[in-house]
């Protein structure tokens, strides 16, 4: 037998392991191996101290195989240590306070555990639609403030029942310290509104009166983690088009939820990739390849080839889809431009007009979280949208960049998202939206103080996009001139010296963005990176000041254009965003100044536009500047060849009509012409074979899957030249662009064809929802360098 000691080896566990079970796993693992020491959490993570003579190694080994399933783990450090008593036995000890340096965790969908709780007539849980565990639930849409304990949430108001609070004080139990647990007896509880706000049925009832009120075709508001959705059967046509007239949203595709994987395999084709993506802890929409002939309405996705399912992610959603043999519409909870609903007043004032009846709860939601988006290329995941299920999980910086820290990047406009960096992770915020609307603004001020209220984190560094009028670069500077709110709370501390934001490149940024997401390390050799997407400003004293189609050669610290689609007019500005047909004129006018002789039905539609005074903007360059626009170049494509001729509704979607349009002629895995070195693109050409190809009465389908081959093509051969001159053998794919499937796909055959290696966009979005985790990278590259004070 051993001799009692008070020597013992600690194991300093760091990552995400507080609010996840860690505690109570490390106890019943200790447990069951028989051993005696302690566990605690601290303000780096977990401290687990055992007896010096255990194999402290074996003992990581099997606590890393056996992980609970929402803890991560960043790192392990063995050392000697002390115990103040011999200890006798494996207790859970107090927490110790300080600065914080751990994870919270993400919202996370309900383990099978608890919805088969909800199940179970003799559960004292059953069909309680605020299930959860330490495996499962609300985490970040529900904090307010460190550390993640009960009160500092918005499970404050609901004391433990005594039931809930024998589980939540034993280390056996799988709720132990679960902040979120509660059952009927004690937690959150359900209730019905009519569009005015008066109260209709409480819990089971309103349930029940909520699943009828979408048999019958209504619409129903419904209050989940973070935000409201806005549901209706999805197999009604009438009640989806009653929803798009009430929500002002024309053609945009919804997201759609099932209840089961069989359900969503009905209606649209599921790999083993995305089957596991779509039961992931994250519960995202997944884009799918759509079936025809379903009896999915017809306006869920108009002409979309691909629709977007989920999962349940909650178990009030789990009850709510268990009649139904369809699936059912689950978009945003907003109104037109606005931000997803969060307060029951604020829903009631703005869904009152769209939806019938709203399904509310009593427990707020701290923190928006959008719903997450993703898509399967190639059995690996890309992630679209960036929010629930995956926010605020760090993102651990590649090598060179260990000391990041104490910086902030702003982000764009559309799709924002902001960054800070902290001790070499990036801590990257869900995406917020559109920055021009007040209330998004105020939620992205919200946002970024309670970023650095949790993480503890004080950015002495800005960077923001190189455009001069973005509101993200108004609120920077006007940061970058004031103390931050930490300093102020604390009148003993001094603000740091001001410094105005860094200003990063659009497109270096995208590129940077993919080079962290694909591990580059800090000081690698140079790549390429090409960068497609609608606009973004370029670097002072180029050509073009507007980008879009672009070859960049560079690293980290910076990068300079070597090639691209030309340059042309912006007819009418912004206008050229929002208005097709403006882009076909201009590249019909650049490459085919012919073109009034050819015979089609969108050229026809073309000539009644007022075509001797727009050319004589055109000449004069009155409010027509110029742009290396991919995102233009689509839309022109698409005004010739689908009926998104005159306007879109919104951003991208001509280009998805496009896109959905080439893959109708898609039989056989699409492939890419074959591949010469060009110095530049030539758009005579291309338009050449357009034009010619309708002209023969060629399948719309057919040409533009032409485009897209022809294009990826062209691209790939400008690759090919910089690749060869500049000697380089990584090639990024960034940009929104990039996510056309289609197109990126044919790019990614044709650099590997050339013994080349494309680098895409997995953990963040390829379009601006992952530029601030560029704008970062490239801030703290350009700071080693000297860049920055």
């Amino acid at each position: 037998m051993v001799a009692a000691t008070h020597t013992g080896i600690a194991i300093r566990v760091r990552g995400q392991v507080q609010g996840v079970g860690f505690r109570p796993f490390i106890w019943q693992l200790a447990h069951e191996l028989d051993l005696v020491g302690e566990v605690l959490n601290d303000n780096q993570g977990v401290l687990i101290k055992l007896r010096a003579d255990t194999d402290a190694n074996a003992f990581i080994a099997l606590m890393q195989q056996r992980l609970p399933p929402l803890a991560r783990i960043d790192s392990t450090e063995l050392q000697a240590c002390q115990f103040s008593t011999v200890p006798t036995q494996f207790t859970i000890t107090a927490s110790q306070g300080g600065s914080s340096n751990t994870r919270i965790a993400p919202d996370t969908a309900s383990c099978s555990q608890c919805v088969a709780e909800l199940q179970q007539p003799d559960n004292r849980r059953f069909r309680y639609p605020f299930t959860n565990c330490t495996h499962c639930g609300p985490r970040f849409s529900i904090i307010r403030a460190v550390p993640y304990d009960r009160p500092y949430t918005s499970m404050a108001p609901f004391p433990l029942c005594p039931a809930c609070q024998q589980e939540y004080d034993h280390p056996a139990d799988r709720r132990f310290h679960a902040q979120p647990n509660a059952c009927a007896d004690c937690g959150p509880a359900l209730r019905l509104l009519n569009a005015t706000g008066n109260e209709l049925a409480q819990d089971e009832a309103a349930l029940q009166q909520a699943i009828r009120a979408l048999q019958a075709g209504q619409v129903v508001a419904i209050k989940g983690l973070g935000g409201y959705h806005l549901a209706v059967d999805g197999s009604n046509e009438a009640a989806v088009q009653r929803l798009r007239q009430r929500k002002h949203r024309p053609s945009k595709p919804f997201a759609m939820m099932a209840r089961d994987l069989a359900v969503i395999q009905a209606y649209a084709q599921v790999n083993k990739a995305e089957q596991e993506a779509l039961q992931s802890g994250a519960a995202p929409i997944v884009l799918l390849r759509r079936l025809a002939g379903t009896a999915l309405a017809p306006s869920v996705v108009n002409n979309s080839h691909a629709v977007g399912m989920m999962l349940p992610s909650n178990p009030l959603q789990h009850l709510l889809l268990q009649p139904f043999e369809q699936p059912l519409v689950m978009t945003s909870g907003n109104g037109s431009g606005k931000p997803p609903c969060i307060d029951d007043d604020q829903a009631v004032a703005e869904l009152g007009g769209i939806a019938d009846l709203l399904l509310c709860h009593n427990r707020a939601i701290v923190n928006r979280v959008d719903d997450s988006i993703v898509r399967v290329t190639a059995s690996k995941t890309q992630v679209l949208r960036r929010a629930r299920g995956y926010v605020p999980i760090p993102i651990t910086l590649p090598q060179g960049f260990e000391q990041a820290d104490n910086l902030l990047a702003y982000g764009a406009d559309l799709k924002n998202t902001f960054c800070y960096l902290k001790q070499g992770q990036a801590l990257l915020s869900a995406h917020l939206g559109d920055l021009s609307d007040l209330q998004l603004r105020q939620a992205y001020q919200h946002n970024l103080d309670l970023f650095a209220t949790l993480f503890a984190v004080t950015p002495s560094q800005r960077c923001i996009d190189a455009h001069p009028h973005y509101h993200s670069s108004t609120v920077a500077i006007r940061h970058s001139g004031a103390a931050t709110t930490l300093a102020e709370q604390d009148p003993e501390s001094t603000p740091a010296a001001t410094v105005a934001p860094l200003k990063i490149g659009h497109h270096h940024a995208h590129m940077a963005s993919c080079m962290v997401d694909n591990a580059i390390p800090l000081h690698s050799e140079p790549l390429l990176a090409l960068v497609l997407d609608g606009l973004g400003w370029g670097g002072e004293g180029t050509e073009h000041q507007l980008w879009g189609a672009e070859l960049l050669y560079g690293d980290y610290g910076q990068a300079e254009r070597v090639a691209g689609l030309p340059a042309l007019p912006l007819l009418g500005g912004d206008l050229a965003a929002t208005q097709p047909w403006r882009n076909l004129l201009v590249q019909l006018e650049a490459a085919v100044p012919q073109w009034q002789q050819h015979s089609h039905p969108a050229l026809a539609r073309l000539q009644q536009k007022p075509l001797p005074l727009l050319r004589q903007g055109l000449a004069k360059g009155i409010n027509c500047p110029n742009a290396s626009s991919a995102g233009r170049l689509f839309d022109a494509v698409a005004a010739l060849l689908t009926d998104r001729f005159e306007a879109i509704s919104f951003e991208g979607e001509a280009a998805m009509e496009l896109e959905s349009l080439a893959w109708q002629a898609v039989t056989d895995p699409p492939k890419i012409g074959a591949i010469v070195a060009i110095d530049h693109i030539d758009l005579t050409k291309l338009w050449s074979m357009l034009l010619t190809e309708i002209c023969n009465q060629v399948p719309a389908s057919e040409v533009a899957l032409q485009f897209h081959q022809q294009l990826a093509t062209d691209l790939v051969g400008l690759v090919a030249a910089q690749a060869k001159r500049l000697n380089v053998s990584k090639v990024v794919l960034s940009g929104g662009v990039m996510q056309n499937q289609l197109l990126h796909s044919l790019l990614v055959q044709g650099i590997v064809s050339l013994g080349l290696t494309p680098l895409s966009h997995h953990q963040v979005p390829a379009n601006d929802g992952g530029l601030s985790l560029g704008q970062a990278a490239v801030a703290w590259a350009q700071h080693l360098q000297g860049g920055m004070a």
